[in-house]
Formats: C-alpha cells, sequence, structure tokens
C-alpha cells in the first residue's frame, strides 16, 4: 500500500468526493493536504441547506470564498409515495443536491449517506464531523439551529447538536482523537457558526443580489418541491425573506443565530 492509498484509507468509505493530491510526512506520520475552505456547511438532508443559507452561500462563493458541503443523511424517507423505493429516492436526492450546490458556486458536496431519520447522537457520528472540520479547517460553520422547540425534525437537532459538539471543544482540543493527531489532523478552532431557522436570530445576512439562485438550487430539488407551482414558490419564498429582513437596509434576508467562538 503506497502513501496514497493509505491516506484514503483512513477516510471512511462512507465519505464521498474526497481526494488527496499528495501526502507529506511529518514527525513519523502523514499530513493531510486537502485545500482548507473558508465554510462549512453541514446540513441534515438533501435540500435543507437550500432552505437556510443558499443566499448567502451564492453571495460568499461570489466573493470568492470556497464553500464545502456535508450532507449528513440520503434523505431516503423524505417522500409521501409508498411506492417510491427508499434506494431510488437517495439517488435522485443526491443528483439534485450536486445539482443545487453546482448553482450556488459551491467546490465540494460530501455524502455521509446516514440513512434519513437515523442519526443519533453517538461518538461515532461525532468523530466522522471532527475529522472534516479539522481536514477542512474552516473559519466558519453552518447547520440548524438544535434549539428550535417543539415540532422539529429530529435529524435536524441531532446535527446541529452534533455540529456544535464537533466545533467545541472536540475539533479544537489536541487530546481529543490522539488517532487523528497520528494523522495529520491537528486542532482547529473555528472562528463562528451560524444556525438556520433558530427562534433567536441575531444576525441577517443580505440575500437580495443572490435570491434568484436561492430560487434555482430549491426548484432542484424536484423530488421535494417539484409539486409547488413554480410562481407559488417564488412568492412563499420571497414573502418568507422580505419578512426577514423587517428593519434592516436591505430587502431580502437570511436570519441566523450567530456565536463567534
Amino acid at each position: 500500500m503506497d502513501e496514497i492509498d493509505h491516506l484514503n484509507h483512513l477516510v471512511p468509505a462512507s465519505f464521498d468526493v474526497i481526494q488527496f493530491p499528495c501526502v507529506i510526512p511529518y514527525q513519523g506520520g502523514l499530513r493531510m493536504t486537502t485545500k482548507p475552505a473558508h465554510v462549512m456547511v453541514i446540513t441534515p438532508h438533501p435540500d435543507d441547506a437550500e432552505y437556510g443559507v443558499a443566499g448567502t452561500v451564492a453571495r460568499w462563493a461570489s466573493e470568492g470564498k470556497e464553500i464545502i458541503y456535508v450532507v449528513c443523511t440520503n434523505g431516503d424517507k423524505g417522500t409521501s409515495d409508498a411506492n417510491m423505493k427508499p434506494e431510488e429516492l437517495a439517488n435522485i436526492r443526491e443528483k439534485e443536491q450536486r445539482a443545487a450546490t453546482r448553482l450556488l458556486g459551491v467546490r465540494e458536496v460530501i455524502f455521509l449517506r446516514h440513512p434519513d431519520q437515523s442519526l443519533e447522537d453517538t461518538p461515532e457520528f461525532r468523530k466522522e464531523l471532527v475529522r472534516l472540520i479539522r481536514l477542512y479547517r474552516p473559519e466558519t460553520i453552518v447547520t440548524a439551529d438544535p434549539y428550535r422547540r417543539y415540532v422539529w425534525h429530529r435529524d435536524h437537532r441531532i446535527t446541529g447538536q452534533v455540529t456544535l459538539d464537533a466545533i467545541f471543544p472536540y475539533a479544537r482540543d489536541p487530546h481529543s482523537y490522539p488517532d487523528f493527531m497520528k494523522e495529520g489532523l491537528h486542532p482547529h478552532k473555528v472562528g463562528e457558526i451560524l444556525f438556520w431557522a433558530s427562534e433567536d436570530a441575531n444576525y441577517r445576512s443580505d440575500i437580495t443580489e443572490t435570491f434568484h439562485l436561492k430560487l434555482a438550487a430549491l426548484r432542484c430539488h424536484k423530488s421535494q418541491v417539484g409539486h409547488i407551482p413554480s410562481q407559488e414558490l417564488e412568492q412563499w419564498l420571497k414573502d418568507r425573506h422580505t419578512t426577514l429582513a423587517e428593519g434592516e437596509k436591505f430587502q431580502l434576508a437570511e436570519a441566523f443565530h450567530r456565536v463567534e467562538m
């Protein structure tokens, strides 16, 4: 097994699209050299990030920021059609997600492919996310708010909570995962976290100039929104983001709870 094969062997087989162009030996180990990203979006299902942050992602991409998506589940239960096979739906939703991120200018999409409705706050899931945070070393991470009350998809709550724990303290502390240190995955301190769908929004992002891209990206998810008339979807989305921009100097906004680390 050569060095490249060994390095790829260190990454779980469920991770898609990660490639390692080279490795640099250091202190008897291997250093991963994947190019860092400015932003990592950790989303429970395909389409959630398009609702939550796509307008801001499009603006960041236009400003030259490099963005990574991490999609935690395959969305294989996201249908009311009992005749749809889960594996077929998972394939459809992955293609839809790839199409949406191409429109937005996202650099890479990583599919963890956990089954829909199956996420749990486990050491294994947390370690998956810590690995990616240390690998891509983002300044900003965006995810679902785990503290939304009452009716909220369990996968959203779990994703938000595990992401928060992965950021602090696990990705930051060198003794959290000694095996990662041996692989060259050194600690990383994230600069800020943005939680979408928060009931305690304290930060609003101007998406007036990128709303059309958000809408187009959302429309890529035909399995989820294809039944909604086009004009109706556009008006609903515009009304929502107009409301979120109330009190600001811009017309359309995405809203987040922002935490500086």
